[in-house]
């Protein structure tokens, strides 16, 4: 399945890529926390980061201040409506 063109899909790409190497980032947070549901559409998250909501509410308040709490509600709907476009184009 292709999932390039789908909402998210360059969020959730560079956070599985991301978690592989190791690397904490928004994406691989993301990645993380939606772990479950992204299973269910076929991408198989390995080994999602630990307290991923807290770490990435960390990270967004350390970077974007008072816009953190708007972000980080932004952030969950993208990769959401990745999941629900994935589950259409399954």
């Amino acid at each position: 399945m292709n999932v390039a063109h789908l909402p998210g899909a360059e969020l959730i790409e560079t956070g599985c890529a991301d978690l592989e190497a190791g690397i904490v980032s928004i994406e691989s947070l993301l990645v993380s926390i939606a772990a479950p549901a992204l299973r269910d559409v076929g991408l198989a998250i390995e080994h999602p980061i630990a307290d991923a909501e807290m770490r990435l509410y960390a990270l967004l308040s350390a970077r974007d201040g008072p816009a953190a709490h708007s972000r980080y509600n932004a952030l969950l709907r993208r990769v959401s409506s990745y999941r629900r476009a994935a589950q259409c184009a399954k």
